[in-house]
Formats: structure tokens, sequence, C-alpha cells
């Protein structure tokens, strides 16, 4: 399968290097390469150009200049930057990945994950694991549901990407992407990798602080329709992560902002397939207990 890869990045001189350091050691290299700046103003486009100069597969792509938002990823930037590299991809493909530029890359992991693709012809979006270092230099795997893809490291397959293809520009769009597939056939999965998972360097919507990452998720579980069941759950379990007590009150608070303000949500055909979806997950959560 012919692999096209498009790495989003703002402002990431910090990470960016390791991450393009573990794609030229990947065991199964991409036959294309578009590292997108979407309006960095820091080293990070002269590290991504140092890059594309030695590896022919590589190039950069500049986003034009545009109003900064106050909050980036409240207006899904990151997915318009993505779609707009891929309508100027220009080549063609049967897979194309968005990776974000705070991710370290295990050797094997573009091979074993086009494998995967390659094995399941009804796998539409793919992807791996993360792990975060803890401060004792520990990994501990990242949050994640079993059935769902984390936004750092998506795959898509190109007649999948092409059916739910453009994404609304909203928080949850990470979520609407899997279950438009869902709702065409396609199955969704991580790729479980033997020699460890991804590491991510940065927890996932903590470049602005954590408790704004928590309101963020709650404004998103809005616009992706979550069930209020679905949403208290989530808060419960938040309750006992840190920042504790505070990361559940701003998910609650960031749905109920979302809620009374009526902000934009995903198409209503959607809202109902992922509610159904969400109870049948718990039903089948409270047979098993239940049960065992």
């Amino acid at each position: 399968m012919n692999l096209a890869v498009a790495v989003m990045f703002l402002n990431e001189e910090e990470y960016l290097p390791k991450l393009l350091a573990s794609v030229a050691r990947q065991s199964r290299p991409p036959e294309h390469l578009l590292l997108v700046d979407d309006g960095s103003d820091d080293a990070s486009p002269a590290i991504a150009s140092r890059f594309a100069e030695r590896h022919a597969y590589a190039r950069v792509l500049r986003r034009p200049a545009r109003a900064r938002s106050a909050d980036r990823l409240a207006t899904a930037s990151e997915l318009m930057a993505f779609e707009w590299a891929v309508e100027r991809l220009g080549a063609p493909y049967d897979v194309i990945a968005k990776l974000d530029g705070d991710l370290e890359l295990t050797p094997r992991c573009f091979e074993r994950v086009v494998a995967a693709l390659e094995r399941d012809p009804r796998l539409g979006i793919a992807g791996a694991a993360l792990d975060l270092r803890g401060p004792d230099g520990t990994l501990r795997p990242e949050r994640s549901a079993p059935w769902h893809v984390r936004g750092a490291t998506k795959f898509y397959r190109r007649e999948c990407w092409e059916q739910i293809a453009p994404l609304p520009p909203m928080l949850g769009w990470d979520t609407i992407d899997e279950a438009r597939a869902r709702m065409r056939g396609w199955r969704v999965a991580a790729v479980e990798l033997p020699e460890g998972n991804l590491l991510h360097m940065r927890p996932t919507g903590t470049h602005d602080g954590a408790i704004r990452g928590s309101r963020r998720r709650g404004a998103a579980a809005w616009a992706y329709g979550a069930h209020p069941v679905h949403v208290v759950g989530s808060a419960l379990v938040r309750a006992s992560e840190p920042p504790r007590g505070l990361g559940a009150a701003a998910y609650l608070g960031g749905w109920l902002r979302a809620a009374l303000h009526r902000e934009p949500r995903a198409e209503p055909e959607l809202l109902r397939f992922i509610r159904t979806e969400q109870r049948l997950r718990l039903r089948n959560l409270v047979l098993r207990r239940a049960g065992g």
C-alpha cells in the first residue's frame, strides 16, 4: 500500500527533531511525507526544511498566514491544516496518516499499521496506542477507550477518508470521524505494536494547561452528542485523575457551557448513532459486571 504521512506542527522546535528522527528510522518509510507548518514563528520550519533536504520523500508545506484564534484547538485549526495538506498532496496514495509533531515513533510503526490495513480490508481508521513519560522516567499508557484512535495518530484508508471527509471543524472531530466511518461499515482500531506504544512527549490537550484541556474535552462531548449519562460517567472517571476534582469540574463545565450556548454539533443522524453505541456499551458493561 502507498503510504502518505502528514505531520502537523506549530511551534514544535522542542519535539519535532525527535519525531523526524523516529520517522527516518522507520523500517518502512512513507512514499510521501508532508511537513505541514501551521503558522510557526520559532525554529520548527527550519528544522523541517533541513529534514526535507536530506530525504527525497519529504517536503514542507506552509499554510498561508491568517489571524490567530484565541484557542487553536477549539477551532480545529489542526484538522483544517490536515485537510488543506491532503488536497495538495498531488500524488496517489492508499493510506493517508495524520501525525502530531510531539510524537516519537517506534521503528516499525508504519510497517505494522500498514500491514494491519492490508490484512483487514474493512479496517478504515487505524493508529497506535500512546505512552506518557512520568516525572520518574517510567512510561504509562495514555488513557484511551479501546474503540478509539487518538487524534495524534490517525491512519485513514483512502476509500474511508473519501467517504467521511470533510470533517466539521469543531472540537470532537476525532470522534466524529470514527463514528462516520463505523456508520458506513468500516472498522476502527488501534494496532498493537509488540515493541511498545508510541511516546507522546506532551499529554493530549495540555499545551496550554490541563484544566483548559479538560474543558475542551467536555465541549467536544457536546459537539459529538455524548449521552448525558456518559458525560457524568466520564466526569467521575476524571475525578480520580490529576488534577483531582478540578479536571472533572472543568470537563462538566465545558459540556454545560457548550450546551447553554447551543454550540455547533455534528449531524443529527451521527448524534443518534453515537448515543446508540454508548447505550450498548453501557448495557454490556452492566451485564458483564452482573455476570462476574
